[in-house]
């Protein structure tokens, strides 16, 4: 994809995100496309919401389980932006309408102390650097059509990163607790809806480790010049 292609799709999905509309998978509208495009269209639309006033808030790390890798045939991740107007505050009653098709997930967060970078990063890096982690939920929602209607084909993992990682909000517990107080493999997440268990889940699910999952973030950041700050 050339540069003008990568801001034509960056400011479709805007548009689609402003209007509440998915669109189609750009995988089929550019069959040749590469994880480097897609994080391109991401790149590009960060410029426009930091030309809007929008702060980084944060990164999110997704398609981390052995399950979601295998369902898009992947063995790698992906990632997305947090940007300050996606945070809601715990407790609150979150605007439905804001979103398109919602969807919530357990996470663990890493509030980082120090900012982090390079692609010789080490889990004892992550450790030092983190300042404290703390559980959060991610609202996730696509702007991006999950299946072609006529073919019936399935996104892919580039549509997924251009559309920022199916990234739209993220709510952060109030608790906070020390990096090594536990062993995040086995920190357990249990998501309710009206009392009703919907998933559950471990940390271990998470590239067998959390902090193996932020390891691979700060390469990934690293081979496009970025890096994760500090907060």
């Amino acid at each position: 994809m050339t540069p003008e292609e990568h801001a034509s799709a960056a400011a479709v999905l805007l548009r689609a995100e402003e209007t509440r509309t998915q669109i189609g998978l750009l995988s089929l509208a550019h069959p040749d496309m590469t994880m480097d495009d897609a994080y391109a269209i991401q790149n590009e639309i960060l410029s426009a919401k930091i030309a809007q006033g929008r702060q980084i808030a944060g990164w999110k790390i997704g398609l981390t389980s052995r399950a979601m890798q295998t369902a898009l045939n992947i063995d790698v991740p992906d990632s997305g932006i947090l940007f300050d107007d996606m945070e809601f505050a715990n407790g609150i009653e979150v605007p439905a309408g804001r979103f398109i098709q919602p969807r919530i997930e357990a996470e663990i967060a890493f509030v980082m102390r120090d900012t982090i970078s390079g692609q010789d990063v080490t889990r004892k890096d992550i450790l030092t650097a983190t300042e404290c982690v703390a559980p959060a939920l991610e609202i996730l929602d696509t702007r991006i059509q999950r299946a072609d209607p006529a073919s019936g084909q399935a996104r892919i993992i580039t549509d997924t990163i251009s559309d920022n990682a199916a990234n739209a909000g993220f709510v952060l517990g109030s608790k906070r607790h020390d990096v090594d107080a536990h062993d995040l493999r086995w920190v357990p997440a249990i998501v309710f809806k009206d009392g009703d268990v919907e998933e559950t889940g471990l940390g271990a699910g998470v590239l067998n480790d959390p902090v193996e999952s932020v390891c691979w973030l700060a390469r990934r950041m690293a081979c496009y010049d970025q890096r994760i700050e500090a907060g």
